[in-house]
């Protein structure tokens, strides 16, 4: 699997024969990949969805198909957008790699009620991309996790605790535009990295292109 980290929470992955980007949005530069099959995007936040990206994006590659849930839908019809709908716990095929979603809502940030729907997604299962929730767990084994490491509804004690919870073999960060460089390549990987148990910590940068 090569996974392409543009920013925040944008990422590409390329797996088998799909080409899929998950969560273009405002913390991210504007993808200019093409060969994408799908968009998968997890909750309507700017910072995970940005209809000026996603009008570029689909401009380069007008067969990719998006997918996300109906909140995220009525912004794309309200943009002209056609988007196929995805239900919690349902499987899609990309080019021949499955798709699974995971999950209904974000993560509280104030109060006692979630502020929006929020879908997870396990690609191939073998990569989890959470979204902006810390408590859907997939049933199913995960090799790579891509966590979040900043956000106003999460510490990072929270991320650490999650990470044990999905057991994957390695986990790279996601969800740190907000944060300063200090922040994302000194604390995140001393504190997170160093406290996984035998979890692989990678140190993913935005524009950072791995295999796994």
């Amino acid at each position: 699997m090569k996974i392409t980290k543009y920013g925040h929470a944008c990422l590409l992955v390329e797996e088998g024969g799909a080409t899929i980007l998950l969560d273009p949005g405002v913390w991210n530069p504007v993808p200019e990949a093409t060969g994408i099959d799908a968009v998968f995007i997890t909750h309507e936040h700017q910072d995970h969805i940005d209809i000026p990206q996603v009008t570029a994006v689909l401009g380069r590659n007008p067969d990719a198909v998006i997918y996300t849930h109906e909140a995220v839908g009525r912004l794309l019809e309200e943009a002209g957008l056609l988007y196929t709908p995805i239900a919690e716990g349902e499987t899609v095929s990309i080019q021949g790699v499955p798709v699974q979603s995971f999950g209904h809502d974000h993560a509280i940030i104030y109060g006692s009620a979630s502020p929006c729907r929020n879908t997870g997604f396990l690609i191939n299962e073998r990569l989890y991309v959470p979204g902006d929730a810390l408590h859907d767990v997939p049933l199913k084994p995960v090799e790579i996790l891509a966590l979040p490491t900043g956000a106003p509804w999460m510490k990072l004690a929270e991320a650490i605790e999650y990470a044990k919870k999905v057991r994957p073999k390695v986990v790279f960060p996601i969800h740190d535009a907000m944060y300063t460089e200090e922040y994302q390549r000194g604390l995140v990987p001393r504190i997170v990295g160093r406290n996984l148990e035998g979890i692989e910590f990678r140190d993913m940068q935005a524009g950072a292109v791995e295999e796994f």
